[in-house]
């Protein structure tokens, strides 16, 4: 009998806190989001799944522990292995032709960044966060969530629960976000201007795009690179035309390995003490104003740069919101927006993905901003 006693006093069961069952409730929120709404659930589902485990009294299943999920995260994301991984994935799963055809949609992905910029400015003078802890905040402006998760990983680990969740919240809420933000800033006339086709890109523009990008970008913010280089790397791989079978790997296989072992990882760290805060709350605050302020910072900017245009050569400012890097589900919403509000009439898909993949480039080199004044 007292062997049974023993046995039940050391199970988990005996030593479940109001916190463990408060964070079995967040991840269950994040699968149960995923699954039914479909919201990032490639990324939502082992985020949601590692939250669980991190919260098992006694397993030691968190990422700050000493088992398997702390070896993931200590072996693939403090040493910033991890998210440049994701990039070459994404490099090759992105077509920059857009944002080539009409170079102008760059400073559009650029001034999209703007919340990240408030936000982090916010949580230093306003919140009282410490200038490392703002800029992994700030980050989430970005919508980018491997940027989110490296920045924060090497500035603020602490936080890295929290910012990453937010991150990819706010990602997967893109369409519900933006369209009022849209709606608010621009008028019935701006929204019904048409873009015409843009230029075919040559194949020498494409190949030599991820090489001049990359050198440029890492040579003017050196702690972009490991972003930037495997972003660029993959986009080579993607256009080069003769390395199909690596182009297959590193956007296939080898980009679903790594998204199961980051969001396992990230969602691990969320055990009750590091998540349960105060802090919690005003990250997940300040990533929504984060958010929308980048949205509103690429639709005013794309209103501003047609004060400079002629007649006729107006671009649509709603293309701007898409300056956000959730790629390519901004540019999509931006899409649905104009055309719905235009009978159908204008649909910008393509010019709004030349300002989406930029935004991609934005956030990573804005990280590395980060990098060099703060680390």
């Amino acid at each position: 009998m007292n062997v049974v006693l023993d046995l039940l006093q050391q199970s988990g069961f005996a030593n479940l806190n109001w916190g463990n069952w408060v964070m079995f409730l967040v991840g269950a929120v994040l699968i149960y989001l995923a699954i039914t709404k479909h919201y990032e659930p490639l990324l939502l589902i082992p985020i949601g799944f590692g939250t669980i485990l991190a919260n098992l009294p006694l397993a030691e299943m968190g990422s700050y522990g000493d088992g398997i999920m702390a070896l993931i995260y200590d072996s693939g994301i403090k040493t910033e292995l991890l998210p440049p991984i994701i990039f070459l994935g994404v490099g090759v799963l992105t077509d920059f032709r857009p944002l080539m055809a009409r170079p102008l949609t760059f400073l559009l992905g650029a001034a999209a960044q703007l919340g990240i910029f408030v936000a982090a400015l916010g949580a230093v003078f306003l919140l009282g966060f410490n200038f490392k802890e703002a800029a992994c905040i700030g980050i989430i402006g970005g919508a980018d969530g491997p940027t989110s998760i490296f920045l924060t990983s090497q500035l603020a680990p602490h936080l890295l629960g929290p910012v990453a969740v937010a991150a990819y919240s706010y990602m997967s809420l893109v369409p519900i976000i933006q369209p009022p933000i849209m709606r608010l800033l621009t008028t019935k006339k701006e929204r019904a201007i048409d873009m015409p086709q843009a230029k075919p890109v040559s194949r020498t523009a494409v190949i030599l795009f991820p090489i001049i990008t990359g050198l440029v970008a890492s040579l003017a913010v050196p702690s972009s690179a490991p972003l930037i280089g495997m972003l660029m790397f993959g986009n080579l791989l993607r256009e080069s035309g003769v390395t199909d079978r690596l182009k297959k790997t590193a956007g296939g296989a080898l980009i679903d390995i790594v998204t199961i072992f980051l969001g396992l990882a990230v969602g691990a760290t969320m055990d009750a003490a590091h998540f349960l805060t105060t802090k919690t709350i005003m990250i997940l605050a300040l990533g929504a104003v984060a958010f929308c302020f980048s949205t509103a910072g690429g639709l005013i900017f794309a209103k501003l740069i047609n004060l400079t245009l002629p007649s006729g050569k107006k671009i649509n400012p709603c293309i701007g919101a898409a300056g956000v890097s959730a790629v390519p589900m901004a540019a999509r919403v931006v899409q649905k927006f104009v055309s719905d509000n235009t009978g159908g009439k204008v649909n910008p898909l393509m010019p709004a993905m030349g300002p989406n993949v930029a935004g991609v480039i934005g956030s990573a080199v804005a990280a590395g901003v980060f990098l060099t004044l703060l680390r």
